[in-house]
């Protein structure tokens, strides 16, 4: 194993108080966070929106469940493919024009899904829409290693994270009053405005992050040299407990396999609530399409709180693995649960809350393991890369499995029962593989 090899910019500092480290980072949150977790919203949005969507589109376009499941899914496909050339290609060109690219890119993709007529153009864009957002998480997860240290950063992780969940607080009210309000406007359906309006906002962003998003600390010109070397500083003294080699070394490497194992399980339940929560609530007896974004706003919320809670609590005592596997288990069980509640209006609400809370609160969790165990080269970002694209196929096979069960059988509860038993499998694993190596012992303490 090669050791860390000294951050740019760092120095020895003498003297270095608490308040003066903290002030740092209290500037690099303000200047910094805000734009990356704008952008990841709309990514969110963009990519989540079908959800609301498929309640005219399906309808509108003569589309089954199946179908849309299909749709739905087949971003993740893309995702998977370009998501490791984007990782290549960030070390290419830099973070910030890798970001600034992919944000345009999914902007254009996503307002032109407006223009829908077929289901081979549904599935295209939505290809395309995977092809263009490839990428995007992992760089930035890569990105924040870059300025914060290991025990910052599962808050930094959750503050990005949270876009998740505020996508759906934000989008899916809005997206219903999109479609109730917008519809039969200038001609277009309520769906088309939704993916215009909701589309073009990306592209905006992408030429903001290109000119306002530093490189890297080194770049920061809002921080003065003593904040930088403290800065770099930090981020050595809590150096990765493995530094990835080549892309080969990565390819190689078993762990990496194994989170992505995990990564892949958490997925397939993540992709239940954006892709089937609308669906849902409109099964408990909710008509009223504006009243349905409003509904699924609530259980975004609560996973929001619960997000923020559980990141602060797990850098406050410096654990992971049993956080983010309760975290897992919680989610499960609600999940688990749902199908048995579905006469009950408000015990449904309550279980899809405690589901959503478990399991979007997984997300920063998760990452702070195996970002701490990989960070600092070329190599590492590969291999975070590689993580989030294997896991990801989650999401492809989530929708579309229960898109299928659902049109087979008619109902979502043999869907959820599986994908909630997979879930509760990840989180089993999570405790094994990072109890049985020290190298994952350390990254997740």
């Amino acid at each position: 194993m090669n050791a860390p090899t000294k951050a740019a910019g760092a120095q020895d500092l003498p003297d270095i108080g608490t308040s003066e480290i903290d002030a740092a980072y209290s500037k690099i949150r303000w200047r910094l966070m805000p734009l990356l977790f704008v952008a990841y919203v709309l990514a969110n949005i963009d990519r989540i929106n079908i959800g609301i969507a498929q309640l005219q589109m399906k309808t509108a376009l003569g589309f089954s469940d199946a179908v849309y499941g299909a749709g739905a899914g087949i971003f993740f496909i893309a995702y998977f493919m370009f998501e490791v050339p984007s990782s290549l290609l960030m070390n290419r060109i830099g973070v910030r024009r890798t970001l600034a690219r992919i944000t345009i890119g999914w902007g254009i993709v996503s307002a032109a899904t407006m223009m829908v007529n077929s289901v081979p153009a549904f599935y295209a864009l939505r290809f395309l829409l995977g092809v263009f957002e490839a990428g995007f998480f992992p760089g930035v997860v890569y990105y924040l290693t870059l300025w914060y240290p290991a025990a910052r950063r599962a808050k930094a992780l959750a503050a990005i994270s949270s876009a998740l969940v505020l996508a759906g607080v934000i989008g899916n009210p809005l997206s219903g009053w999109i479609l109730k309000n917008m519809d039969a406007v200038a001609g277009l359906a309520g769906w088309q405005w939704m993916f215009l309006l909701e589309g073009l906002p990306s592209v905006g962003l992408g030429l903001v992050i290109l000119f306002a998003l530093p490189e890297g600390p080194h770049a920061a010109r809002w921080l003065t040299p003593r904040q930088k070397a403290l800065v770099a500083q930090e981020v050595e003294a809590q150096g990765s407990t493995h530094v990835a080699g080549s892309v080969r070394d990565v390819l190689k490497d078993r762990r990496v396999y194994a989170f992505a194992a995990v990564y892949f399980s958490f997925i397939c339940a993540i992709a239940v609530i954006p892709f089937w929560l609308p669906t849902i609530i409109k099964g408990l007896g909710v008509t009223d399409l504006a009243r349905i974004g409003l509904y699924a706003a609530i259980p975004n919320v609560v996973a929001a709180v619960a997000m923020f809670a559980c990141a602060a609590s797990s850098d406050r005592i410096g654990e992971r693995r049993w956080h983010t596997s309760i975290a897992a288990m919680v989610g499960a069980a609600a999940l688990m649960m749902l199908p048995m509640a579905s006469s009950q209006v408000a015990l449904s609400f309550v279980l899809l809350c405690f589901a959503a809370a478990g399991i979007f609160s997984t997300v920063p969790l998760f990452w702070a393991i195996p970002s701490a165990w990989l960070s600092g080269s070329a190599g590492a970002a590969s291999g975070i890369a590689l993580i989030s694209s294997i896991g990801l196929l989650g999401g492809f096979v989530s929708p579309t499995v229960i898109g299928w069960l659902k049109t087979t059988t008619g109902s979502m509860a043999t869907g959820l029962y599986v994908f909630s038993g997979l879930f509760a499998f990840g989180a089993i694993l999570l405790l094994v593989i990072t109890k049985t190596e020290r190298a994952g012992a350390q990254a997740g303490r």
